[in-house]
């Protein structure tokens, strides 16, 4: 019995902490136990749990709770952890570095494309692992890059729970379009952002594949709209060639030697 309570407290915990998001940075106690449906004495003791622990701390002046920085330090050793940082930082560094253009190294959360490397070539410290933020998958070249591999029916359960929402004027919200252009990722090698998360910015994507032969994660470039316009359409091709190849070097590191294949 004791051992029961104790698992049902650390699920209660773990849902506590992910009532926590951009949108919802802070909640006050009457927050956490309406939305978990808990007595409020019951998230008190759990709340002073956590809080002890580091992964909630309270907000001087509105009283309410915020993830403490005990979770930002799990999530930086993780980051520098993870083996597609440890293979990916020397190539995607490279690629910042020839191309002047931001590098980025995202994985497959289920749900969304995690940010884990960002490589700003003009900034002074090279490197920077990272977890998160979460990309939007059907909007991004990182996340269009992962989808358009994706098993059919791991596909068809995303967008059945993904609503397409626009987050600018040129983001794809119907179904049909974006199918269509998952199956052109999948005959290209790479995919493309048209300043579909953020106006003025673009990028392109490619998939990286593991030892297992499926897809465990995406690199990007990404600037500013002039930078992929079409009058530059030599300068892209050659963004896309150099995209590809760190793709493929990574993939490699990785255990991957085939060739990632549009699946039926």
């Amino acid at each position: 019995m004791k051992k029961e309570t104790t698992i049902q407290s650390i699920d209660r915990a773990m849902e506590m902490l992910l009532l926590f998001t951009r949108n919802r940075p802070k909640l006050g106690i009457t927050e956490i136990s309406q939305s978990l449906g808990l007595a409020k004495g019951t998230v008190h003791g759990l709340v002073r749990t956590l809080s002890k622990a580091g992964f909630l701390q309270q907000d001087p002046e509105s009283r309410k709770y915020r993830l403490g920085l005990k979770i930002y330090e799990l999530g930086m050793i993780l980051a520098g952890t993870l083996e597609i940082n440890d293979k990916a930082a020397g190539p995607t560094a490279q690629l910042a570095r020839r191309t002047g253009m931001v590098a980025k190294i995202a994985i497959w959360d289920g749900s969304s494309a995690l940010l884990v490397l960002h490589i700003d070539p003009k900034a002074h410290s090279l490197f920077t692992h990272q977890i998160g933020p979460s990309i939007p998958a059907y909007c991004s070249a990182l996340g269009k890059a992962i989808l358009a591999h994706l098993q059919p029916q791991e596909l068809e359960a995303y967008l059945e729970r993904t609503p397409l929402t626009p987050y600018t004027s040129q983001t794809i919200v119907d179904r049909k379009t974006l199918l269509s252009e998952l199956e052109e990722i999948r005959q290209k090698g790479y995919s493309i952002d048209r300043e579909e998360t953020v106006l003025g910015f673009e990028c392109i994507g490619a998939p990286i594949v593991g030892r297992a032969g499926g897809v465990e994660a995406a690199i990007s470039l990404s600037g500013n709209s002039e930078q992929f316009s079409p009058r530059q359409a030599d300068k892209i091709e050659g963004l896309v060639k150099q995209l590809l190849v760190a793709a493929g070097e990574i993939s490699r590191s990785l255990g991957s030697w085939g060739k990632v294949l549009a699946k039926d």
